[in-house]
């Protein structure tokens, strides 16, 4: 299908624009003890979101092996514990997009969210999943744009397998 095919495409350019994000953060940003939202729990916030939406529902979700319940929406205290490491957070990115793969293509899009606070359909939460993905993206990349002169590249399209 066509549009299943898009979705994940879509999905894959909105996630590679974060991967970008996360890889070109300079070491000093990433957990920056002066910044009141650090640049890895916004990552990480925007990462456990797409993961959560991803499942069927919430009595279906199984958190990130390495997830830490503090993590999913830290603030206001991102004192109290170690930050999620680059290479933690790539690995997340790597099973979303597995995800990705798999879940869209067999999912209803017709049926319900299967997310109470949600209410519409699978479709329109396969989007709303994406803008919060590139809303989060776009905020990070705006701080390495404006704080530390770091440009990220516009991802148009990224195909991701071809669901048949």
């Amino acid at each position: 299908m066509e549009m299943i095919k898009a979705i994940i495409d879509q999905y894959w350019a909105a996630l590679e624009m974060l991967k970008q994000v996360i890889t070109q953060c300079p070491a000093g940003r990433w957990n920056d003890p002066n910044s009141r939202k650090k640049f890895w729990q916004a990552a990480y916030h925007a990462l456990y979101y797409t993961h959560l939406y991803l499942h069927t529902s919430m009595n279906d979700f199984k958190p990130w092996a390495k997830h830490r319940k503090e993590y999913r929406d830290p603030w206001p205290n991102p004192e109290v514990y170690e930050p999620c490491s680059r290479e933690a957070m790539l690995e997340f990115l790597e099973l979303c997009r597995q995800m990705v793969d798999i879940n869209v293509s067999t999912q209803n899009l017709d049926a319900p969210s299967g997310f109470d606070w949600l209410p519409f359909s699978k479709l329109e939460l396969q989007l709303y999943n994406m803008r919060h993905v590139q809303h989060h993206a776009a905020e990070l990349i705006e701080w390495l744009g404006a704080i530390e002169g770091i440009e990220v590249d516009w991802v148009s399209t990224a195909p991701g397998p071809d669901p048949a």
